[in-house]
């Protein structure tokens, strides 16, 4: 991420059919390289190894949710500083303010529009980091 660019992805989702179109729209249509995580354990687990540049969660699953999850993988070193995404159907003022708050740069409403995605994650990217 020394350069500003944004090519890797750990992204947070429990749901199978949600976790293969959001792969294709952003290995496909975005060029990312896209890492998986079906729990937040397993992001945990992941995470570090895979070096991300960007963290994309899923809000809402069971077990530890994606807030809980962004809490724990900013405990380790090499990502406490790592910008993050949510990705939810929760997009009231109020419930995005909360996201904010717990250090996401921006959120996705969910249903996500999969020809968009990797634009719409460019143009986050674009906005608050640079690049």
């Amino acid at each position: 991420m020394a350069d500003g660019t944004l090519s890797k992805i750990l992204y947070v989702e429990d749901e199978p059919d949600i976790q293969e179109v959001a792969r294709m729209a952003l290995e496909l249509v975005g060029g990312f390289t896209v890492t998986i995580c079906s729990s937040g354990e397993e992001a945990l687990a992941t995470a570090a190894d895979f070096d991300p540049d960007l963290l994309l969660l899923d809000v809402m699953m069971p077990g530890m949710d994606g807030p809980t999850t962004l809490l724990e993988l900013r405990k380790i070193a090499s990502l406490a500083n790592k910008p993050a995404i949510f990705m939810t159907a929760k997009v009231q003022p109020h419930e995005v303010a909360e996201y904010k708050e717990l250090g996401a740069i921006d959120v996705i409403p969910k249903p996500f529009d999969p020809m968009n995605l990797s634009a719409n994650i460019q143009e986050i990217w674009s906005a608050n980091i640079g690049g």
